[in-house]
């Protein structure tokens, strides 16, 4: 069976939860249109990842303006219990599309950086926890656990997601691959050349197709409120390179750093199988005898 798989490169309305849940329909729907099966947005679409922000934060200090900045942040984020939620599980019903997006997760008080894989039929099949946030991801947002190293059969093949650098986690990798993933998606706010090489390994390594989707994002995209610090000489944040891999290694469409892309693919199943003819890290290519993995799929809880 082939099917054609969509990328999404592009920016939220950033800190603001309707009007990015707005523009997750509006680009479903063009995917859909174009006859995608499949829709893949970056990490943390709905509704930011604050690159270039530090929220007042200093070692031993907080200032009232980060924690202000903070409170803006947790409303923009989403609650598995609001119609803003229930609508996203609408538009990929509406639309008839298996949905992969980033989002960020609010609970009581805790922020987490989680992968939302929705059905055709509007039902989320599973959900993935960012389980490393990287360096001062770690102020804002909480840790996941092994609970939601999932993937979803699915009609399209075997779905699951990744989060940006936890795929720099060998064992983590591993999980998924024994899970019999075949649409791994890798949301990322890595918009480094290095990251090519990085999505063209896992493709390699665990023969299956690879859908690295990261924003573009401008400093005119963020509100007049926040003060951003300048990576670049321009004003690029977040300069894309969204991209989809063969399970060969082969980039079979790339957005490189345009504003704004879709991107799409013709994906078939039997490329996996024919690249496990002479690899297949966890079946013939594998050694059980001298390397085992264990890995703690319990949910923890603070208070049992």
């Amino acid at each position: 069976m082939t099917f054609l798989a969509a990328v999404i490169q592009d920016s939220p309305i950033l800190f603001d939860l309707h009007s990015t849940i707005e523009k997750v329909d509006k680009i479903t729907k063009k995917a859909a249109e174009k006859g995608a099966s499949l829709i893949v947005f970056p990490e943390a679409f709905i509704s930011a990842y604050p690159k270039g922000l530090d929220f007042g934060a200093k070692v031993g200090s907080r200032t009232q303006k980060g924690r202000e900045e903070f409170l803006q942040y947790y409303n923009s984020s989403l609650d598995f219990d609001s119609k803003e939620y229930f609508k996203l599980l609408n538009i990929a019903k509406k639309n008839k599309i298996f949905l992969v997006i980033g989002v960020i997760e609010k609970t009581s008080g805790t922020l987490f950086c989680t992968v939302l894989h929705i059905s055709n039929k509007g039902e989320l099949m599973c959900k993935h926890r960012k389980v490393m946030p990287t360096a001062a991801e770690r102020l804002v947002w909480g840790f996941g656990d092994g609970s939601t190293l999932q993937t979803a059969k699915t009609s399209l093949g075997v779905l699951g997601s990744v989060i940006c650098w936890e795929n720099y986690m060998p064992m983590m990798r591993m999980a998924m691959y024994n899970q019999g993933i075949q649409l791994y998606c890798t949301p990322t706010a890595d918009d480094r050349d290095t990251w090519q090489s990085t999505v063209k390994h896992i493709a390699l390594e665990g023969r299956c197709f690879v859908f690295s989707s990261c924003q573009y994002v401008t400093i005119n995209d963020y509100p007049s409120n926040f003060k951003v610090s300048k990576t670049t000489k321009d004003d690029v944040v977040m300069k894309g390179g969204s991209c989809i891999v063969s399970p060969l290694g082969n980039v079979i469409a790339s957005a490189g750093n345009k504003k704004s892309s879709i991107i799409y693919a013709d994906i078939n199943l039997d490329e996996i199988i024919k690249g496990k003819y002479d690899f297949d890290v966890v079946g013939h290519y594998s050694r059980p005898d001298i390397f085992e993995l264990k890995v703690n799929k319990k949910s923890k809880k603070p208070v049992i």
